[in-house]
């Protein structure tokens, strides 16, 4: 038994160093600079990177919910960024995107899709949570709201993304580690 279990601790910590992701390096800023968002300051317990474009109907939907969570957040040492992973979504456009929205939070242009690669993000919106060591802990919908791109629930049920933060801030492991996405497919975005 004392076998098995160690195998499996074996098997775990190897999952574990593989969920380590390496910083990005053509992840630009609004100006054009070259920003690491991976690369967290002192302090920082966890970076969120929420996977957004200017014109997918969903992600606009939830720009209140994530403004919400980034503000509830920031005391705890989260950092949230938006993320803008395709090539349409200029600077100027993100600019008019932030101010009809009303974010207050970082925008990066993610066009040769490294961020995208490095977290496996597949749709809009779509979060992921890299822990202060550089582990992705979550990664996924930020809640149940949307059952698939058309079909929603009046008011969601879980809250997927709050909850790992949650977890994250109180030194706790998350208990879901992947949910599944619902919104615009990056895929056929970068056509």
């Amino acid at each position: 038994m004392v076998g098995r279990v160690a195998i499996g601790f074996v098997l775990f910590l190897g999952w574990a160093a593989a969920q380590a992701v390496a910083g990005p390096t053509r992840v630009l800023d609004l100006h054009g600079r070259p920003v690491d968002p991976l690369r967290a300051p002192v302090g920082t317990v966890a970076t969120v990177l929420v996977f957004t474009t200017s014109d997918c109907p969903i992600s606009n939907r939830y720009a209140p919910e994530i403004a919400r969570l980034a503000q509830g957040f920031r005391a705890r040492g989260v950092r949230f960024f938006l993320v803008y992973p395709v090539q349409g979504d200029t600077p100027m456009v993100i600019r008019k995107h932030l101010t009809t929205f009303a974010y207050d939070l970082p925008a990066l242009r993610d066009t040769v899709q490294e961020l995208v690669t490095l977290t496996g993000v597949t749709v809009t919106p779509e979060a992921a949570v890299v822990d202060a060591r550089g582990h992705i802990v979550y990664r996924g919908r930020i809640d149940d709201r949307y059952v698939d791109f058309g079909r929603d629930r009046p008011a969601p049920t879980t809250h997927d993304l709050e909850w790992a933060l949650d977890a994250i801030v109180a030194g706790k492991p998350v208990v879901v580690r992947e949910t599944r996405a619902a919104g615009c497919i990056l895929a056929d975005l970068v056509k």
